[in-house]
């Protein structure tokens, strides 16, 4: 979890949001992480990631230092400081990844995790799965 300086709640605006999942899957394309799960909340992030090619610390770094300069801030956004949680196995992966998609049901944000737009839910929710027709189609 990573909050912004003063629990600002910076990313009410859906831009704004969208600018930081925006980064968010820049540096994943990139391989620096698996990224298993997110969800950006008005004032933090939670993040459910996996470290590639760089260390946590510098994959952090990225993500924040990259979303700040995307938003040519000049003031900090983020406070100096993140929560790690440490997930032992896939099926610790699983229910924390379901968890954070609860979060924004919990903060009442949205009825359903799969309509709150700044997340894996939504995105994965998003995704049109082929169809056995489509798939017997060849398409």
């Amino acid at each position: 979890m990573a909050a912004t300086r003063d629990r600002r709640p910076v990313f009410e605006i859906a831009r704004v949001a969208d600018l930081f999942v925006e980064t968010l899957l820049h540096y994943r394309t990139l391989g620096h992480y698996k990224l298993h799960a997110y969800v950006v909340l008005p004032d933090h992030v939670h993040l459910l990631l996996t470290p590639q090619s760089v260390s946590l610390e510098e994959a952090i770094g990225l993500i924040k230092d990259g979303f700040a300069h995307r938003m040519d801030a000049n003031s900090p956004i983020w406070e100096n400081r993140y929560t790690v949680y440490p997930v032992a196995n896939l099926r610790d992966l699983e229910m924390v990844r379901a968890h954070l998609h609860q979060l924004p049901v919990q903060a009442n944000l949205t009825s359903s995790a799969e309509l709150y737009p700044h997340s894996s839910a939504f995105r994965r929710a998003q995704a049109t799965p082929l169809s056995l027709d489509a798939v017997r189609a060849g398409k």
